[in-house]
């Protein structure tokens, strides 16, 4: 038994499981089992050729077989919400959309919304607008395109 390669794996483990307690998402407990298993080993007396192999051999097996099935377990699950049904949709702009004083407001399907301009211009009350995206409480619009033809006639 070689106390060098000891040493060397069990810092190894003790680097990876530091990591890994240190955050949430699975980084590298995949690698504190690889250095576990070349721990033993080397604490076994195996030749150091074999205690690399088994360290990369165990580790890309458990991150290639484990990490998707788990990750699919502890990723934050998304709450989909109405509002997304909103991007692309047809609004008229009920008090004039002005981005430098932060005012605007929309009617989309019946439902006043906060609203800002996707271009930074202002767009006066009763222009067709459609909503590019959400952030937060306020619609972000573009003139729409038959407004923008009524208003140059």
């Amino acid at each position: 038994m070689n106390y060098v390669e000891v040493a060397i794996w069990a810092v190894a483990f003790v680097v990876f499981l530091l990591a890994e307690a240190s955050t949430v998402s699975l980084v590298s407990i995949w690698f504190m089992a690889g250095a576990l298993v070349a721990l033993i080993v080397a604490l076994c007396g195996g030749a150091i050729w074999l205690q690399i192999l088994l360290f990369a051999v165990v580790s890309g097996v458990l991150l290639a077989l484990f990490r998707p099935w788990l990750k699919k377990y502890f990723q934050p699950k998304v709450t989909a919400t109405n509002a997304g049904a909103l991007v692309g949709k047809i609004g008229v702009v009920t008090e004039a959309i002005d981005n430098l004083e932060a005012a605007g407001c929309v009617k989309i399907d019946s439902v006043l919304w906060s609203a800002r301009s996707a271009g930074g211009s202002t767009i006066p009350v009763g222009a067709q607008v459609v909503v590019r995206k959400i952030e937060g409480v306020k619609v972000i619009v573009d003139l729409a395109e038959t407004s923008a033809a009524v208003s140059k006639k």
